[in-house]
């Protein structure tokens, strides 16, 4: 029989009713011959009020207790659905991280799959069970510890037990019936896609579509798991086919740019006045990675012949908004290596980026959307590029005129 693994998120599992409404769905693949794998999330706000417990017992916890703690939403979760399906005549069973298992290093709080043994779930299919996956939770072996895989973890655990068990694909059930051209919210014009590559999905994700967890998207891409976003809220005998993420190949038409991305999540900060000479660049950017603070755009302007020993830099770069704060006080305790003569930060920033695949093969996207700003008065402070993917860094309060001009200079508005 093949085999399919359903992911539903906290929205979906928010209530007892909204989970006879998964139940209806799950019971719609059982009925249509799949042995079936549901990997479930904590209810809507529950792993916040477990968090909001933990930081109240302890400002400076133990992260081992705390995915203790956290990972028991997911569980409850679990059991209440494997009971629902039971009420409906379906055999059903619960699973936790630890069980199955699903293994993980022992970076808790963000810990990352290292393996899955599909043995216990095979016999439970052989059984004609449907396992309910706890997601978001794994158990690293060594030290026989409960882990959690972050924000978003269950995407990647729904993936990742797809490629395990051989999945034909992996549903991921969400409050959104499909991964869109930009945020509708922002551009009521943004039309749902009908297949996104692996490589665009990937962008998407890394870049401030919220649809799915960027490791999620990795492991579909390695292992080749054909994942649709779906919607919980369809109803179960009549639901929308939603957005498959795929392989390039199987996308007959693609257009130059597949989608707008966003993130406000950004902080800008430049270093003024540096010498520019070997090992500068390394005395800025060790101790920031030493700190696991992630470091995204950056340029560097010379000013000054490269003979002239005197000759300075000033460097730009990009930091999470939520490291801008820890990021600043390194490059204060470092002032003397790096011996920059001013240190200035903004906030007040957007990241907007378009994505594409069509981008390999078209020259001049770039340049098309820095004039299209640039007519709009919108200054550019920092671009970075790729083969697939362009992202420029403006002020935040163009954010919203930003995203509807390349929307529209890329044709991406849907029809009237």
């Amino acid at each position: 029989m093949a085999r399919l693994v359903m992911k539903f998120g906290g929205t979906s599992v928010a209530n007892i009713e909204r989970i006879r409404n998964v139940a209806a769905h799950v019971r719609r693949e059982v009925e249509a011959g799949y042995q079936v794998a549901v990997v479930v999330s904590a209810m809507s706000g529950k792993t916040n009020e477990l968090v909001g417990w933990v930081n109240e017992c302890s400002k400076f916890y133990d992260a081992r207790e705390y995915d203790a703690v956290v990972a028991s939403g997911e569980q409850v979760t679990s059991g209440l659905l494997a009971l629902t399906l039971q009420e409906m005549g379906l055999n059903a069973r619960s699973w936790q991280g630890w069980q199955i298992p699903i293994c993980t290093s022992d970076a808790h709080g963000s810990a990352r799959i290292e393996s899955i043994d599909p043995a216990r779930l095979d016999a439970g299919f052989a059984r004609g069970e449907i396992a309910v996956v706890a997601g978001f939770q794994g158990v690293h072996e060594p030290t026989g510890r409960l882990t959690t895989l972050g924000r978003g973890g269950s995407d990647t655990s729904a993936v990742a037990v797809a490629a395990a068990i051989g999945a034909e694909r992996c549903d991921i059930y969400t409050d959104v019936d499909g991964v869109y051209t930009t945020d509708p919210r922002i551009v009521p014009k943004a039309r749902k896609l009908d297949k996104v590559s692996f490589e665009e999905m990937l962008e998407m994700a890394s870049l401030g579509s919220k649809v799915l967890q960027v490791r999620s998207v990795e492991i579909a891409m390695v292992h080749k798991v054909r994942t649709f976003v779906r919607s919980s809220f369809d109803d179960p005998a009549n639901p929308r086919p939603g957005t498959l993420i795929c392989e390039e190949e199987e996308i007959v038409e693609q257009q130059v740019v597949t989608g707008i991305a966003f993130s406000k999540d950004e902080a800008q900060i430049t270093l003024r006045r540096i010498a520019d000479k070997p090992g500068v660049a390394a005395n800025i950017f060790v101790p920031l990675a030493e700190a696991n603070i992630n470091v995204d755009m950056i340029i560097q302007v010379v000013s000054g012949k490269a003979e002239n020993r005197d000759a300075t830099t000033d460097l730009t770069f990009t930091v999470q908004a939520a490291d801008y704060e820890r990021a600043m006080d390194h490059l204060r305790k470092h002032k003397s290596d790096i011996a920059f003569e001013a240190l200035e930060g903004a906030t007040d920033v957007v990241k907007i980026s378009a994505i594409g695949v069509g981008m390999r093969s078209h020259a001049g996207v770039a340049a098309r959307a820095f004039k299209a700003l640039a007519d709009k008065g919108i200054n550019i402070r920092a671009i970075t590029t790729s083969e697939i993917k362009f992202s420029v860094l403006i002020d935040k309060d163009y954010t919203e005129l930003a995203v509807r001009t390349l929307h529209s200079l890329f044709g991406l508005d849907a029809a009237a």
